[in-house]
């Protein structure tokens, strides 16, 4: 019988969920723990990444937010199957710990866990907790916050440890960087998965308003929506703007330390990863994120003057280009930015995370 202590991740099927539980479980494995993880089909499209001793179960789960009425009334079916899959694994392999990373995925696991009366531990990346953290938040041991402050309900112990980032992000913590000039500056474009539509919309205009003696040395990436590529492909193009458009890049800490500027939405695990690197940002919370946390999340950024906010509600390429221009053509602004954003950025936070693990599941 294996003396390996087992965690059991249980996490949604986004990038914000994924890539904060994927830096967890790669420290584990160094501290020599089994880890499982359990997330979506969603989920699995990140699998690839991750490393191959992880072992990787998918979680029948579902949501109440999607689909008609003959998907709803499936629901609650769906989920008992999952938490019934889930309780059977873990009879047959009892773990020393559970922790949460959010989204529905992760409700069989949760449930499971504190059925049976299995230790647990959430980490939740906003300032806001989600549905399914707020649910599970006072029926955990600790829940570990990535920004701070962040709203709880009653009756949790928190602790704040930071957003984890991946290890292709910890390989380029605080990358040398080369301030703005009169020489090609990259610039990146970051939607997320929900948000990447009003960047696709703005961005481009706003860059064709720059002066051309700036123009001429920017050269873009920028992610945007499968349905959006061809028409934001097309705009470059006829601008004569170097720019490379993709639906995903999947070397987006290389990306980052190359640039001068970073173009973003302000999900949790883009800011912990910008400010890793540390590079200035134009931040544009996602107008619609519950709570509107994504502002939240930009609040430490912002206040640190490693950021410049601009809602969506007086986002238009006049106003982006303004800002793309203040800090493209001042190295002194664009140089504070950067420092300030190292100050503000947490690299060792997944060992945090992995520390109250260990604590906690002892």
């Amino acid at each position: 019988m294996s003396m390996q202590r087992l965690c059991v991740i249980a996490a949604g099927g986004t990038g914000g969920h994924m890539f904060p539980a994927q830096s967890l479980a790669e420290v584990l494995l160094e501290r020599g723990w089994r880890v499982r993880l359990s997330t979506d089909e969603r989920g699995l499209r990140y699998v690839r990444s991750i490393p191959q001793s992880i072992e990787v179960v998918e979680a029948r789960a579902a949501t109440f937010g999607r689909g008609g009425l003959l998907s709803k009334g499936l629901v609650l079916p769906k989920i008992v199957w999952g938490v019934m899959q889930a309780m059977a694994q873990m009879w047959r392999d009892r773990p020393d710990i559970v922790v949460g990373f959010g989204g529905y995925p992760s409700v069989p696991t949760m449930v499971s866990a504190w059925v049976m009366n299995i230790p647990g531990i959430l980490h939740e990346q906003n300032s806001v907790l989600g549905k399914v953290n707020c649910f599970f938040g006072p029926r955990v041991s600790r829940v570990a916050c990535g920004v701070w402050p962040t709203q709880l309900p009653k009756g949790c112990k928190a602790l704040y440890v930071g957003n984890p980032v991946r290890s292709g992000v910890i390989q380029r913590a605080a990358a040398p960087y080369i301030p703005p000039g009169d020489y090609p500056m990259q610039l990146l474009v970051l939607g997320g998965s929900q948000g990447a539509r009003v960047l696709s919309d703005v961005v481009p205009s706003a860059l064709a308003e720059l002066p051309t003696q700036l123009l001429a040395n920017v050269r873009v990436s920028h992610q945007a929506r499968e349905e959006d590529i061809d028409r934001v492909s097309d705009f470059y193009m006829h601008q004569g703007i170097a720019a490379e458009v993709q639906p995903f890049f999947t070397d987006i800490p290389r990306r980052m330390s190359e640039a001068q500027l970073i173009i973003s939405r302000s999900g949790a695990s883009s800011i912990a990863e910008i400010t890793v690197i540390g590079r200035p940002s134009i931040l544009i919370p996602f107008s619609e994120a519950t709570g509107d946390h994504q502002t939240q999340n930009a609040r430490a950024l912002v206040d640190a003057g490693a950021a410049i906010l601009i809602p969506e509600s007086i986002l238009d390429a006049t106003t982006l280009s303004a800002q793309i221009s203040t800090v493209l053509s001042n190295q002194e602004v664009a140089m504070t930015m950067m420092r300030s954003a190292l100050e503000v950025g947490k690299p060792d936070a997944a060992e945090h995370l992995a520390d109250v693990v260990e604590s906690v599941g002892s």
